[in-house]
Order: C-alpha cells, then sequence, then structure tokens
C-alpha cells in the first residue's frame, strides 16, 4: 500500500510538473503574440504615417501653383491701386496747397469773442 501511496505521489508530481510546464508555455506564447502584436502596430503605423505624408505632399504639391496664382494676383492688384492712389495725389496735390494757403493767408481782423467793454469804452 505505501508502493501505491508513493506511486500516486509521484504521479501527481508529475502531473502538476507537466501542468507548471504547460502554463509557462502559455505564458511564453502570450507575451509573443504581444510582442508580434505590438510590432504589427508599429508596422501599420509607419505604413500610413508614410501614406498621409505621401498625400500630403502631392496636396501640397498641386496647391502650390494656386498659392504662387493667388500672390500674383494681390501683386497685381496692389499695384493698380496704388497706381490710383499716386494718380489721385498728382491731379489733386496742387488744389490742395492752393485751397491750405487760401486758408493761412487769409485775414480777418476781428475781436476776440472774450473781449468785453470796460466802463462803456471798448478795448482795443
Amino acid at each position: 500500500m505505501a508502493a501505491q501511496n508513493s506511486q500516486g505521489i509521484q504521479t501527481l508530481l508529475e502531473a502538476e510538473k507537466e501542468a507548471a510546464k504547460i502554463v509557462q508555455q502559455s505564458r511564453q506564447y502570450r507575451l509573443q503574440r504581444l510582442k508580434d502584436a505590438r510590432s504589427e502596430a508599429t508596422r501599420e503605423i509607419d505604413e500610413y504615417r508614410q501614406a498621409k505624408e505621401a498625400e500630403f505632399k502631392s496636396f501640397e504639391a498641386s496647391h502650390a501653383g494656386v498659392t504662387s496664382n493667388a500672390q500674383a494676383a494681390v501683386d497685381k492688384e496692389t499695384s493698380i491701386k496704388l497706381q490710383a492712389i499716386t494718380d489721385a495725389y498728382e491731379a489733386n496735390k496742387d488744389a490742395v496747397v492752393k485751397k491750405l494757403l487760401d486758408r493761412v493767408l487769409l485775414i480777418k481782423p476781428e475781436l476776440h469773442r472774450n473781449l468785453k467793454r470796460v466802463g462803456g469804452a471798448e478795448l482795443q
């Protein structure tokens, strides 16, 4: 009976070792799957990033001409407006100077409005 108990204990120990071995393999398998998933995700992210960068560069290249065309249009409009302002200045400068000089040189001697009569006589 002792031999049978010993054999039963031995069988249980072997089963426990086998179970520990299976658990260890499962852990290693799970860790390997996590590493593989992480590397796969990194690879997919890199591919997505490269695709989006290529898409952006394509978009940027196709719209670069639009920006230069817009800049040329703004420059042209600015030069037209500047020319109109310069023409208006040249056309009106003599008249404005004449009006300013007329106002400065127009002299009307008048007594100040705050000047009051003192004792019936007017101050001069």
